[in-house]
């Protein structure tokens, strides 16, 4: 079967005009996959199959048993009831979360060089702060806080690593000790028409996670997934478990478990027909939702935490260059309505490396240390190799045409 192609909606209400238009090179504020799941100020639409779980404990009551608490196996699940109304597969959906709640953390960014915010949900790894989420939910983020839920404490979050083609991001909460963990279960174990349920910071509006209840519809679905307003174009997803859980913005990262409260993948993309997110396509009306597996989700997890950085996974920091690029049009000297091969500058962002060297807006980036750039897809993945610090020299055209050089040292920036 050949993949699905969906668009994205990156949710960026908050955006200005240029960011919109261009990418914006941190390696670069549009390093989408998936887009943002929830500007901040979005509120979750209450539908029957999204559930606020009103089982789990206020944080910092100290009733909570802790995630595995119940044990055993958990009562078979299924989609609450178009009427809404309390049954018991949804006492069953809500111990399963009641489970899990405590393993995870509400993720809450701020886009700086976007002019917005954004929120997502993280799983975590380690009792000492190791979170595990999608990379949409990180990426622009020049700030990054982390809610535990266990304990309502907010952490400082800092981007270990990421992988841009798989939609995988690892976070480390500053000076966190002692952290419930999640308990994860082996993806290759599940099948079809399994009963899951999916978690999360659903409308991005934090506090007690909200879950959805649905079964596995289908695995090993692959989409491809595309953005008007992203320069690096269409980014494929393959492997992915698809489920027809309610899936919402602000669930992203977080997990989609099975009947004993046990993850078995990371929820990453959803429509329906109360709202979408991540893609939309055309004519669909039922809820449908896409998760990574788990195993997936862990091995890069896993690449990223021993720092083993690869073309598609970016260790530390982001290089930062501080310009703002589109993809080159014709040549502006001297009437040439010729194809100029690079991307132009739309604007140098104040106080960045570029802002301290010759270049302008108007002027086309052709080279980066003597690799030819004819995309800002291919700029971007020529910075995505680099790390702030580093030295590299640029070949440009000025507005007249005419070639020049410079050095400069990158910054540190968002996540792509």
């Amino acid at each position: 079967m050949p993949p699905m192609v969906v668009q994205h909606k990156a949710r960026l209400s908050f955006m200005n005009a240029i960011v919109a238009a261009a990418l914006m090179l941190a390696i670069g504020g549009f390093g989408f996959i998936l887009g943002h799941d929830v500007v901040k100020s979005t509120s979750v639409t209450s539908t029957p199959s999204r559930i606020s779980n009103p089982y789990f404990p206020s944080a910092g009551s100290g009733n909570s048993s802790g995630f595995g608490g119940f044990g055993g196996a958990f009562p078979s699940i299924s989609v609450p009831s178009p009427g809404g109304s309390s049954s018991v597969h949804d006492a069953a959906a809500a111990k399963i979360a009641k489970s899990v709640d405590p393993g995870l953390v509400d993720i809450d960014t701020n886009l700086g060089y976007q002019d917005g915010a954004a929120a997502g949900t993280g799983m975590v790894l380690t009792k000492n702060g190791y979170v595990l989420t999608n990379n949409h939910v990180i990426a622009g983020a020049t700030t990054i806080t982390a809610r535990d839920i266990q304990t309502g404490r907010t952490y400082t979050a800092t981007v270990v690593g990421y992988d841009t083609t798989s939609d995988v991001a690892v976070l480390k909460l500053s000076d966190a000790k002692g952290l419930t963990t999640v308990t994860v279960s082996d993806s290759k174990n599940v099948t079809k028409h399994e009963s899951v349920v999916g978690i999360g910071n659903a409308g991005g509006v934090g506090g007690t996670p909200s879950y959805a209840a649905g079964t596995i519809v289908a695995l090993n679905q692959s989409i491809t997934a595309s953005d008007e307003e992203n320069p690096n174009g269409a980014e494929r997803l393959t492997g992915l478990i698809e489920m027809n859980a309610n899936i919402q913005p602000g669930d992203s990262g977080g997990p989609l478990v099975n009947s004993k409260g046990h993850v078995v993948g990371m929820d990453t993309a959803g429509s329906s027909s109360n709202g979408d997110f991540g893609f939309e396509e055309s004519g669909g009306s039922s809820t449908q939702a896409y998760a990574i597996p788990i195993n997936t989700a862990l091995s890069i997890a896993k690449s990223i935490e021993h720092r083993n950085g690869s073309s598609t996974i970016h260790i530390g920091t982001t290089a930062f260059l501080g310009v703002e690029v589109s993809n080159a049009g014709p040549s502006a000297s001297s009437g040439d309505t010729s194809t100029t091969t690079g991307v132009t500058i739309q604007s140098v962002i104040a106080n960045t490396p570029a802002a301290s060297t010759a270049l302008a807006a108007g002027d086309v980036i052709t080279s980066v240390d003597g690799t030819s750039v004819s995309t800002t897809s291919g700029l971007a993945q020529i910075l995505q190799t680099l790390h702030s610090g580093e030295s590299i020299e640029i070949g440009y055209l000025d507005p007249s045409g005419a070639s020049a050089t410079l050095s400069l040292t990158l910054g540190s920036g968002p996540a792509q």
